[in-house]
């Protein structure tokens, strides 16, 4: 398997991962096409590449039966479980990157609307916007 579509080996996903995802679903109903140890590595190829679903390579399964289970997980918190949980183990190094306005120096202009409208223009000259002009 190449290391950049599978980033997760199969034995550590077993071993670690596997048991929190089944303590959140229950095994009802019939198997899935797509295993979980696809749709995590699925995930994470979205999640460091940026690509939309729809452009998920095929290896992973169909995109949208993908997207579906990360999006029950999500609602779920079992992505955010496997996180916490690896990290607290020391299994994971999460390094959390957060950006605002504060971080990046903006032209005075960036912020602004373009233009202006009718509206702006006869509020700056002192006529109510809806002034016949009388």
């Amino acid at each position: 398997m190449d290391k950049r579509l599978y980033p997760v080996s199969e034995l550590f996903f077993n071993k670690e991962i596997k048991p929190l995802i089944d303590k959140c679903y229950s095994a009802a109903g019939r198997p899935p096409k797509v295993t979980y140890y696809q749709v995590l590595n699925a995930i994470l190829y979205v999640l460091r590449t940026g690509i939309p679903w729809r452009d998920l390579p095929s290896c992973y399964g169909y995109w949208h039966t993908v997207y579906l289970r990360f999006n029950k997980g999500s609602k779920r918190g079992v992505w955010w479980h496997i996180l916490t949980h690896l990290q607290q183990h020391k299994k994971l190094k999460m390094n959390i990157v957060l950006i605002d306005s504060t971080s990046f120096k903006v032209h005075r202009h960036g912020g602004g609307q373009k233009g202006s409208t009718a509206v702006g223009e006869e509020a700056a000259q002192g006529s109510p916007p809806n002034s016949t002009g009388l």
